[in-house]
Formats: C-alpha cells, structure tokens, sequence
C-alpha cells in the first residue's frame, strides 16, 4: 500500500490523507479485498490492515489489486468512490461512485457551466492560472487565446533548445502511430498520464468530467480543461528529457517519470485544491443517509417528508 509512504504494520489509518477540502483518500497496490462483517480488510504481501471504510471517501486501486463483490459493497454503502487506476494513479480506467455521495459540487459546476456570465469567468481564471505574471486587464477571449499559444509555443522552443531535441509540430496519428517522432510518442504518453490523473481527481471530488468551460462538446471536456493547467510544467520536461535519452521503450520511461514527478509534486492534492477554489467548492455536504431535497424554483425544500 502506497500513497503517502504507508507502511503496514505501523500505518496509522484514521489518519488519512485529505484533499483540502477534506476528503480523504488511500492508494493501493498489490493487494486483495475482502469484506469483514462490517469492515474491509487489505491483504498485502506485507501484511494485512483494517481500511476505516466509514471514514474514507475515496479509495485508488492500482495494479495487482483485486476487489471481492462483498467488498465492493461495503464500501458503496458507505459513501466510498473506487476508482480503478494505473501505477501511482497515472491513467485512470474506471470507477464506481458510493451510492451516498453528496451531488452539491456537480451542481455548482453546473450552475456556472450554464451561466454565460459565469462561465466566462471561469474560463478567464482557467487561462489566468496559466500565467504566473498574471494577464493585462481587458482581453477579449480571443486574445487571451493567442496569449496562451504564445505561451505554448515558447515553451516547446525552450525545452527543445535545453534538451537537443528538434521541435516543429504537434503532429501524430493513433491509425500510424509508429510513424510519429519520438517527441511526438513522449508528449502523447504524457498527455495520457496527466488526463487520468486529472479524470480521478475530477471524480474524487464530486465534479463531472463531462461539463468542460474551455473545451466543450466531449464527455471528458472537463478532463482536458484541468489537464491544460498543468501540461506545460508537468509534461514537457519529462517528455523532452526521455525523447533526449537514447534507449528503448521511450513510452514506459515517460509513464514511470511521469509517475514519479507528478507524486513529488503532490499533483492530485493540487489538482483538488484547484477544482474547489475554481468553481467555489468549499460545500459542507449534508448528511450522507439523509434524503435529497425537492426541486422548487423558489428554493429546494426538505426531502424526506410528508407534504400533504
């Protein structure tokens, strides 16, 4: 079991680690299962533990990790989301959401999702974030969007000077994938790692990774919106380095930095600290066994009763 340097047998596990919102959360490798009465237990090589099921809100399976149905049951009736992820979380595959989980945050996010002037302003602070200078005052969209090319463009020169690597386009095909050069298979492998991670912090913090503000129309919209926050300063330098070295297997080096940088960088718990200070997050969610509230245009009113 991995995560935040866990060690079995003297793992203290009602101390997890949160989100900034508080949302805790486990990641696990190599490790079997099962229900117990109540309670999961974790069979590892190294030992077995106890998971707090109750007080866990998100639980990351990696490779070697099988999961009983009972098990997964359990932690469903508890509020926990699993998500079925790659090494050290870099690829996202798929996920199961506790049938108790709060819908709040998704509804702020569509909310200002469906407010022109909302949206807008989210879109604004998305690209914002990009420049540590921050922006001038008074850019239309479309300017704001030939800023960030700039950006983008500087970007690639420059790590393609201080690597050695010839850079002219973004260019690749899936149906010829052999033909892409070598930077080119670096940045694809790349870009996979940083939208699961992406994806699995989205889902673990109750947002929807279908309602994009800068990207639209797809059911990972939201995915590539969060994953541009961090490509640049994430990606490109593991991706030009390994393009640089010579060797074999050019796609697993990038995935195995990858994993290592985005670990260092504590990027899910950054990425979930962004989300909420994006779209105002800081919800206190209601009681998980409580009923849902009514929809009324005047104001939701309370579920659960009898309103005769």
């Amino acid at each position: 079991m991995t995560g935040q340097g866990v060690v079995w047998e003297r793992q203290n596990l009602r101390a997890l680690p949160k989100f900034r919102d508080g949302t805790t959360y486990l990641y696990l490798e190599h490790t079997r299962l099962e229900q117990d009465g109540r309670g999961v237990r974790a069979y590892h090589p190294d030992g077995m533990v106890t998971l707090p099921a109750a007080s866990l809100s998100v639980l990351l399976l990696g490779p070697g990790c099988s999961v009983s149905h009972e098990a997964v049951k359990a932690l469903s009736d508890t509020g926990c989301s699993l998500l079925w992820v790659g090494e050290g979380g870099v690829r996202l595959y798929a996920s199961g959401i506790g049938e108790t989980r709060s819908a709040t945050r998704l509804q702020q996010q569509a909310r200002l999702w469906a407010d022109p002037d909302s949206h807008l302003r989210v879109v604004r602070q998305m690209y914002t974030m990009r420049f540590p200078q921050g922006l001038p005052d008074g850019l239309t969209l479309a300017q704001i969007r030939g800023h960030e090319g700039a950006r983008v463009r500087d970007a690639y020169a420059r790590y393609s000077q201080a690597h050695g690597v010839k850079w002219e386009q973004r260019q690749y095909k899936q149906s010829d994938w052999n033909r892409a050069t070598p930077i080119n298979k670096a940045l694809s492998a790349g870009n996979a790692c940083i939208y699961g991670l992406a994806h699995a912090a989205i889902l673990a913090t109750g947002y929807s990774p279908a309602l994009g503000f800068v990207h639209t129309g797809k059911m990972l919209s939201f995915v590539y919106d969060v994953a541009d926050l961090y490509k640049i300063e994430v990606v490109l330098p593991i991706a030009f380095r390994e393009a640089a070295t010579p060797g074999d297997d050019l796609e697993r080096r990038v995935r195995t930095g990858l994993r290592d940088h985005m670990t260092n960088l504590r990027l899910l718990e950054r990425m979930a600290s962004d989300l909420h200070h994006l779209l105002g997050g800081d919800h206190t969610d209601p009681e998980p066994t409580a009923p849902g509230d009514l929809w009324d245009p005047r104001g939701d009113v309370q579920g659960g009763i009898n309103h005769a």
